[in-house]
């Protein structure tokens, strides 16, 4: 029996992920608002940084942006005979290892292709928390600006901002852990949670050029703590969005 695709689909056959996205929200019903979208650099490679908290986010980012973006999803994903064919099919690729992040990621841009990542890690998926919390961030998006040799390089905050506070559905969140065991947050008891957006806005800051002087500073003092600064300096740009009143 062979595998199921989403694009067997007739409706589906040739969408590329904006207008899967488009499909998506409207499937839904979630109603979207974009504040900020002037910020976004025309023409320029772009590292999208997010906070994430619903299965909604990339496609309601790539409305907001009103592009495609390829996100960095988490391994598991790939592992999940479903899953895996919706994640090919919105143009995402697994973080598998940061070798393989950094050869896709720079491949991407290289392009001038636009390439998402949440880097809150799992956390703030597996588990229901305020809507305005936003966990620290993972540095490794820094790393791959900084390593990358394309000049300049855009990296952009964006604060997906909504008031539901989501539900604990009835997917035991340990089933995860068959997919992927090294991932310790799968290993919790309870439902998966879940938060679906009947509104929601997108709110985009100004973007924080990565240069090759940047690279330079980053090449000859500690790369960890240049790319701690990056690291903080979006999270804060991140979390100052989300802040903001609905």
């Amino acid at each position: 029996m062979s595998d199921f695709r989403l694009s067997q689909l007739p409706f589906l056959d040739s969408a590329d992920p904006l207008h899967l996205s488009h499909w998506v929200l409207q499937l839904t019903g979630t109603k979207l608002r974009v504040s900020g979208r002037h910020h976004i650099p025309q023409n320029a490679p772009l590292l999208v940084v997010s906070n994430h908290r619903s299965p909604l986010d990339a496609p309601v980012l790539m409305v907001g942006l009103d592009q495609e973006i390829a996100f960095v999803c988490h391994q598991y994903m790939m592992n999940v005979p479903v899953l895996r064919d919706i994640v090919h099919q919105f143009g995402a690729f697994p973080l598998e290892s940061p070798r393989r992040l950094f050869r896709q990621g720079y491949q991407r841009l290289r392009r001038c292709e636009a390439v998402g990542i949440f880097p809150e890690g799992a956390k703030s998926m597996v588990q229901l928390q305020p809507p305005q919390w936003i966990n620290p961030f993972r540095r490794g998006f820094a790393h791959l600006a900084l390593r990358a040799p394309i000049d300049p390089l855009a990296l952009l905050p964006v604060a997906i901002a909504s008031n539901e506070v989501g539900f604990e559905s009835p997917i035991p969140l340990s089933l995860l852990a068959w997919f992927d065991p090294s991932e310790s947050l799968f290993h919790k008891g309870g439902g998966h949670p879940v938060v679906l957006y009947r509104e929601v806005e997108v709110r985009i800051g100004q973007p924080i050029w990565v240069t090759s002087g940047d690279r330079e500073k980053y090449q000859r003092h500690q790369g960890t703590e240049y790319a701690q600064v990056l690291t903080e300096r979006c999270w804060t740009a991140v979390d100052k969005l989300l802040q903001e009143s609905l």
